[in-house]
């Protein structure tokens, strides 16, 4: 329970305001790694695949999943799908073992009809929904056995192909800015651009 305490809080700092989906995410993330048999990422040991996508309730979940899991768009090892499903796939890039994590349909339907959804639909922000609304959820997602909400695939076989980082940069020819070589674009008279300056 002190790492659940612990992720909840630094998952609270880091996402902004009190919230039922973002601890979704994080009971979620914990779940997938215990089922994987894994530790939090430190550096790029594990993939996140989210299946969330933009401008729909519940986004907050994926972060609530970086925060268990250590994958961060930062690290480049998290990528969102944008299938607009309450779900995830972490993968163990060591072993290439891989786990499917997503919320249970009954359960996630149920928490679109809650109180605290209801104000985010008439246009109230998280922030300013009274406690006594959200904190019994956040309460209950806490405390919920992870069979009442999650469904946990079995462990699968997924591969990922990773290049190596790259730390060479040359200036745009155009704005004169410092860019990653990698994304550099030849230009009129063969010089080297970046993107926003090709476009």
């Amino acid at each position: 329970m002190n790492e659940l305490k612990e992720l909840y809080e630094l998952g609270l700092k880091f996402h902004g305001h009190k919230c039922p989906a973002m601890p979704m995410g994080i009971r979620a993330g914990l779940a997938a790694l215990k089922a994987l048999g894994v530790k939090r990422s430190q550096d790029k040991e594990l993939v996140v695949e989210a299946e969330t996508g933009e401008g729909h309730a519940a986004g907050c979940f994926v972060d609530g999943i970086m925060v268990a899991t250590g994958a961060t768009y930062g690290k480049s090892n998290i990528k969102k799908l944008n299938y607009s499903k309450m779900a995830f796939t972490l993968i163990d890039t060591a072993t290439d073992r891989a786990i499917r994590v997503s919320l249970k349909p009954e359960f996630f339907e149920k928490a679109l009809a809650s109180p605290f959804v209801q104000k985010r639909k008439e246009g109230v922000l998280p922030q300013n929904i009274p406690a006594e609304i959200t904190q019994p959820q956040v309460d209950r997602i806490l405390s919920l056995p992870e069979g009442d909400f999650l469904n946990i695939s079995e462990v699968f076989t997924r591969k990922i192909t990773r290049g190596k980082g790259n730390f060479e940069t040359k200036r745009c020819a155009k704005c004169g800015e410092a860019v990653f070589t990698d994304k550099l674009k030849e230009g009129s008279g063969g010089k080297l651009i970046c993107i926003p300056c090709s476009e």
